[in-house]
């Protein structure tokens, strides 16, 4: 396959051209306390247990997303109609995965990284500890 093929192909599969919206972590916050948005942290397990967790985030690592999807098919079940927020470390794996999800349909937006929500001075949680409660 020559090298062009190659890089459509992968920008295809990562959801390229696909909308996704940059939300503040305040607004992100917002949504969710309204019952209108999920947050989902796509950071590994250990970083969860490095760095705690965004108060209300659901925790579905992006690995999931790219392997069998045993966390996030079910999860899509249950949030279907919201829109689904999304953030990591930096913004970047977040992104890819909005990006993936918005080609789909789903309505989607990248809040950056966990960073962002505690620069905010949003509340975090450790990973043990269950989402807060949202509408």
């Amino acid at each position: 396959m020559c090298r062009s093929s190659l890089l459509l192909v992968a920008l295809v599969l990562t959801g390229f051209g696909a909308d996704v919206t940059k939300i503040s972590s305040a607004d992100a916050a917002h949504l969710v306390t309204e019952g209108k948005a999920v947050l989902v942290d796509v950071r590994e397990p250990a970083e969860w247990a490095d760095t705690g967790v965004a108060a209300p985030a659901h925790l579905i690592p992006k690995s999931d997303f790219d392997g069998q999807q045993e966390l996030w098919r079910p999860f899509l079940e249950r949030v279907a109609g919201r829109q689904i927020i999304l953030y990591c470390r930096s913004g970047h794996r977040a992104g890819l995965v909005a990006a993936a999800l918005a080609g789909k349909g789903y309505a989607t937006a990248n809040a950056g990284g966990l960073h962002d929500w505690q620069a905010a001075g949003l509340p975090v949680r450790p990973a043990t500890a269950p989402p807060a409660a949202q509408k």
